[in-house]
C-alpha cells in the first residue's frame, strides 16, 4: 500500500509539472550580452540592426557583403567604439538637446529636397524607424563633437609650417591634384606585443591581396578587414585634396594610377591599404574668387520667440522695405539680435566659407540688391540682402588662414585614428560574441 501511495503521488507530482514543461519548451532566446563595454552592454539585437542595416547599405552600393559572422565582429568593434566614445561625451557633460536634433533633422530634409513627413516616409519605406534614425543622428552629432573637442581643437599649426607650405606651394605652382580613394585601416593596439603586430600586418597583406584582386570588390573587402570608421560604408574616402591629406596618404597615392591598389604602409595608428579610384587636377588656391558684400537682420527664435513668430517678424520687415520703402540698415540697427546691427547688418565681404552654410545658400543665389524670404541658420531666422559682388585675388592673411586650416586637416586624420586607439586601450571591454 505504502509503494501503491508513493507511487501515485509520484504520477501526480509529474502530471502537475507537464504544463510548465510544455512552457519551457516553447521559451525561446529573444536577447543576449555579446559585449559589456565599461559599466554598458551591448545586446546582440543591437548588434543585429547595425548588421542588417550595413548590409543593406552595402548592397545599394553595388558590392556584395561579406559573411554574416565577419560582418558581425567587424560591426561589433564599431559598436564597442561608438559606445566608449560615447560614455566619454556624457560623462563630460556633452549633451544634444531636442531643438540640436530637431534642426539637425530639419536640415537633412532640406538637404535632400524633401519635407519631413517625406523623410519619415522613405525611412521606414527602407525599414529605418524614424525614432531610431533621430537616436542615431543624436549619437553622430555628439560624436562629432566630441572629435572636435578631443582632437580638431588641440592640433597646432605653427607660423613656421605655414611658411613652408606657402613656400612649396609657390614652387609647385598653383595646381594640385585631387584623389577620389578607398582606404583600409587595421589597427595596432597601443601596447602590442611583436606577435600581435605580425598577426596584424599579415592581416592587412591579405586585405590588400584580396582588394588587389579582379575579382575582388574593394567594399566587401573594406567591411571584412577594416578597422576606419568608413569601412561599412565601403571603406570610400571620396575625393580629397592632396594636400589636406596625411602625407603618408598623399606620397603613396602620387605614384599610383587609377584603379591601383597600394602596398601596405605603416603609421602610428596601424596598417593602412589604398586603392585609387581615380584623380584630377584642382586649383588650390591660384584663381580669383567671388567676394558679397552683405547685410542681413537676424531674429533669435527662444522660448519667448517661436519660429513661427521669427518668420513673420522678417516677413513683415520685408514687405516694409520693398513696399513702404522703410531703409533697411535703420530697419536692422531697430530690430536685429546680432551685433551687426549698430552697422546696419553690414557683415561686410565674405569670402566663401566664412557663413554657415544655410546662410551661404541663401545669399548665393541672390541677385545684387534683392532681398532674400526669411532664412533660417542655426542662429535663428536671416533676413539677407546682397549688396554687390567682385572678384579678387586672396590676400596674403587670407592665403594664411587657408593655409593653416589646409595643415589642420592634414593632421586631423591620423591624430583621430591615434586617439581612438588611445581610447580603445583605456576602456573595458568584455566580449562574448561566440566564434561561429
Amino acid at each position: 500500500m505504502k509503494l501503491e501511495l508513493n507511487l501515485k503521488l509520484a504520477l501526480a507530482a509529474f502530471a502537475a509539472l507537464l504544463p510548465f514543461a510544455a512552457v519551457a519548451q516553447k521559451i525561446v532566446l529573444v536577447d543576449r550580452i555579446v559585449a559589456v563595454v565599461n559599466k554598458e552592454v551591448i545586446t546582440y539585437s543591437q548588434l543585429n540592426e547595425r548588421v542588417d542595416a550595413a548590409e543593406r547599405d552595402l548592397k545599394r552600393r553595388g558590392a556584395q557583403p561579406p559573411d554574416r559572422a565577419v560582418l558581425e565582429r567587424q560591426m561589433l568593434e564599431r559598436l564597442i567604439l561608438d559606445r566608449a566614445q560615447i560614455q566619454l561625451a556624457r560623462e563630460t557633460g556633452m549633451r544634444v538637446d531636442d531643438v540640436q536634433l530637431d534642426r539637425a533633422v530639419e536640415r537633412i530634409a532640406e538637404d535632400n529636397k524633401m519635407t519631413l513627413a517625406q523623410l519619415r516616409t522613405t525611412l521606414e519605406r527602407d525599414g529605418v524607424p524614424f525614432e531610431t534614425f533621430r537616436n542615431d543622428l543624436r549619437e553622430q552629432i555628439l560624436l562629432a563633437r566630441l572629435r572636435e573637442r578631443e582632437v580638431d581643437d588641440k592640433i597646432q599649426v605653427s607660423d613656421t609650417e605655414i611658411d613652408l607650405f606657402l613656400e612649396q606651394s609657390k614652387a609647385e605652382g598653383a595646381e594640385r591634384p585631387e584623389y577620389n580613394f578607398g582606404h583600409i585601416l587595421v589597427r595596432v593596439p597601443e601596447q602590442a606585443s611583436p606577435d600581435r603586430i605580425i598577426a596584424l600586418q599579415a592581416r592587412a597583406e591579405k586585405a590588400r591581396a584580396e582588394a588587389a584582386s579582379a575579382e575582388a570588390e574593394f567594399p566587401r573587402v573594406a567591411a571584412t578587414y577594416s578597422d576606419a570608421p568608413d569601412a561599412l560604408q565601403g571603406g570610400m574616402v571620396g575625393w580629397r585634396q592632396a594636400d589636406r591629406l596625411p602625407e603618408l596618404y598623399a606620397q603613396a597615392l602620387a605614384a599610383m594610377k587609377p584603379g591601383d591598389v597600394s602596398g601596405v604602409l605603416r603609421s602610428p595608428a596601424g596598417f593602412h591599404v589604398l586603392k585609387l579610384i581615380d584623380r584630377r587636377g584642382a586649383g588650390l588656391s591660384g584663381p580669383p574668387i567671388t567676394q558679397t558684400h552683405v547685410r542681413h537682420i537676424l531674429v533669435r527664435t527662444s522660448e519667448r520667440v517661436s519660429e513661427a513668430e521669427a518668420r513673420r517678424k522678417l516677413s513683415d520687415l520685408r514687405e516694409r522695405i520693398l513696399t513702404g520703402g522703410a531703409d533697411f540698415a535703420a530697419l536692422a540697427r531697430a530690430n536685429s539680435d546680432d551685433t551687426t546691427a549698430a552697422r546696419g547688418g553690414d557683415l561686410g565681404w565674405i569670402y566663401p566659407g566664412d557663413t554657415v552654410p544655410d546662410f551661404e545658400r541663401a545669399f548665393s543665389v541672390l541677385a545684387p540688391g534683392e532681398i532674400s524670404q526669411p532664412v533660417k541658420s542655426p542662429f535663428g531666422y536671416h533676413l539677407i540682402q546682397v549688396l554687390e559682388r567682385r572678384t579678387a585675388d586672396m590676400s596674403p592673411d587670407r592665403r594664411r588662414l587657408q593655409a593653416r586650416q589646409i595643415l589642420r586637416e592634414r593632421k586631423s586624420d591620423e591624430a583621430y585614428q591615434q586617439w581612438l586607439r588611445q581610447l580603445r586601450d583605456e576602456t573595458y571591454v568584455e566580449l562574448r560574441l561566440e566564434e561561429r
